[in-house]
């Protein structure tokens, strides 16, 4: 019986998220400024990047190894800024996936912790070699283009996180 290496990795990575432009925006109108502020508290459109390899048809979240002597965090705002080519603010944290996959005839067992952050500068042309592919997809379509299941259950806990988050921030603004 043949006996296979194991390895256990670690990574990070993330949602990363802008609130979408509302077409016709025009915020010197109180009336266009009042009704964004409407449909802000009602939901606030949002897109989130997602980073793909062309060649096989397959999007995914950023992510990455850490570098030693970097915390988690570290990892995860690195990974994502390589990534998509943002400048970002992490938020929090969202939440760990697990999987497994062998490669090579060794079994790799690997966690990721995922955080959201939300973009604050860059552009995703950007971004490095690692994928071909990065691209704003409105939230609804970044949930039907994810490639992974496990990554598409983080990308729902992060959706919940951002609705509270917003709505936290709407209310601050107002105060």
């Amino acid at each position: 019986m043949e006996r296979h290496q194991t390895i256990r990795a670690y990574s990070a990575g993330g949602v990363v998220f802008r609130l979408a432009p509302v077409p016709g925006q025009n915020n010197n109108n109180a009336r266009a400024d009042f009704q964004l502020k409407r449909e802000a508290s009602e939901r606030t459109p949002v897109e989130v990047a997602l980073v793909g390899r062309s060649q096989q048809g397959m999007w995914t979240l950023p992510k990455g190894t850490p570098r030693s002597g970097e915390t988690i965090e570290q990892v995860a705002v690195r990974e994502v800024q390589e990534e998509t080519g943002l400048e970002v603010q992490l938020i929090t944290y969202i939440g760990l996936i697990s999987y497994s996959f062998i490669r090579d005839q060794v079994r790799f067992y690997k966690q990721v912790r995922h955080f959201l952050f939300e973009a604050v500068g860059g552009d995703i042309s950007l971004h490095d070699h690692e994928y071909d592919s990065v691209a704003w997809f409105p939230l609804p379509e970044a949930f039907r283009h994810l490639t992974y299941q496990n990554e598409v259950n983080i990308l729902t806990q992060a959706e919940e996180i951002l609705q509270r988050w917003l709505a936290r921030r709407q209310k601050e603004r107002q105060t």
